[in-house]
C-alpha cells in the first residue's frame, strides 16, 4: 500500500454504515437488515478540486466545507434508503421534489437539505448565542468579555445538543460507526493490514475529526468577532453570518496543521475536540469495524 500516493483518508458515519474518502475515491459501506454489507464506490468529482480552489490557503476552507456537506448528505441519503421501507414512507417534501424535478430530484433534495442545515446552524449557533450574550451587555461594558460569553454559550449549546442526541439508541449506533471509522483510519495510518483484529486495538478519538473542526470554528469565531466590538443585535448577526467563510477558512488550515504535526502545540489545540469525541464516538463492535474497513478498502481501491 503506497500511502504517499493515496494520501490521507477521511470519513463519516452514516446510518448503519461508514463513508470513507481517499484522494480519488469515495466509498460507502452499509450493513443491511439481512446482515450483508452493501458497498458503493465512486470516483470523486469535485468542483473544488477541478477549479484548484483546494490549493488556495484560507479561501479553500469554506468551499471544502460546502463540498463535504453535500457528499455527507448524499451518503446519508444512500444509507437511509436501505431502511426507509422498513420504518417509514418518504415524507411529503421528498415526494414533491421528485414529482417536480424528476431525474434531478436527488440534487434538489440535497440542495434543500443543505439550505435547511445552514439555516438551522445559523439559528442555533449564531442567532441564539449572540442574543443571549446581549443580555449581559447591560452589566458588562467590555466587548472582549461579551464575545467570550457568547462563545461559551455557543459551545454549551453544542455540548448539550450532542449529549442529548447521544441518548437516542439510533444515534448511539451512528456514534459507534463513528468510532469504527476512526479506528480503521488509525489502522491505515499505522500501515497495518486492514483487519478487524488490527483496527480493534486503536483508540476511537482522532485529531482530524469533524468534531475537532467544530470546536476550532467556535474558538476561531470568538477571536475574530472580538475585532468587531459589540454593535447592535442586527449588525452583530450580520457580521457573524458574513464572517462564516472566513472562520471556516481559518479553522480548516488549523485542522490541516493538526493532521500534519504531532507535537505539544497540536495536541493542546486538538484537546477540546478530542474530549468532545468522547460523546460523538462510541466503542464499536467487530461487525461495525468490518463495515468501516470495507468502506476504507473500497476508497483505497483495494476492492
Amino acid at each position: 500500500m503506497n500511502k504517499e500516493k493515496l494520501g490521507k483518508v477521511g470519513g463519516q458515519a452514516v446510518i448503519e454504515g461508514v463513508m470513507m474518502q481517499s484522494q480519488n475515491y469515495r466509498a460507502i459501506a452499509v450493513r443491511k437488515s439481512d446482515g450483508e454489507i452493501e458497498v458503493k464506490k465512486e470516483k470523486i468529482k469535485s468542483w473544488v478540486k477541478d477549479k484548484k480552489i483546494d490549493k488556495i490557503p484560507f479561501l479553500r476552507g469554506a468551499f471544502i466545507l460546502i463540498d463535504t456537506m453535500v457528499s455527507g448528505i448524499n451518503s446519508l441519503n444512500f444509507s437511509s434508503s436501505f431502511f426507509l421501507d422498513e420504518e417509514e414512507e418518504e415524507d411529503a417534501i421528498d415526494r414533491f421534489l421528485k414529482k417536480v424535478f424528476k431525474d434531478k430530484a436527488n440534487d434538489a433534495i440535497v440542495a434543500v437539505s443543505l439550505i435547511i442545515s445552514l439555516l438551522l446552524s445559523i439559528g442555533i449557533f449564531v442567532l441564539i448565542p449572540t442574543l443571549l450574550g446581549g443580555l449581559f451587555a447591560k452589566v458588562i461594558n467590555n466587548h472582549i468579555v461579551l464575545n467570550l460569553i457568547e462563545g461559551a454559550i455557543r459551545i454549551a449549546i453544542l455540548i448539550t445538543y450532542m449529549a442529548l442526541v447521544s441518548l437516542n439508541s439510533d444515534i448511539k449506533r451512528v456514534f459507534q460507526y463513528h468510532g469504527a471509522e476512526h479506528k480503521s483510519i488509525y489502522c491505515y495510518e499505522n500501515d497495518l493490514e486492514l483487519t478487524v483484529e488490527n483496527a480493534r486495538k486503536f483508540g476511537r478519538l482522532h485529531p482530524r475529526c469533524g468534531t475537532n473542526f467544530l470546536f476550532i470554528v467556535m474558538f476561531t469565531s470568538i477571536i475574530l468577532f472580538s475585532f468587531f466590538g459589540w454593535p447592535n443585535p442586527l449588525l452583530r448577526v450580520a457580521i457573524r453570518i458574513i464572517c462564516i467563510p472566513v472562520v471556516a477558512g481559518i479553522a480548516y488550515e488549523i485542522i490541516k496543521f493538526l493532521g500534519k504535526y504531532n507535537n505539544i502545540l497540536s495536541k493542546i489545540v486538538a484537546y477540546p475536540g478530542m474530549m468532545m469525541q468522547k460523546i460523538t464516538t462510541k466503542e464499536p463492535d467487530d461487525e461495525q469495524l468490518e463495515v468501516a474497513l470495507a468502506a476504507l478498502k473500497a476508497a483505497l481501491n483495494e476492492k
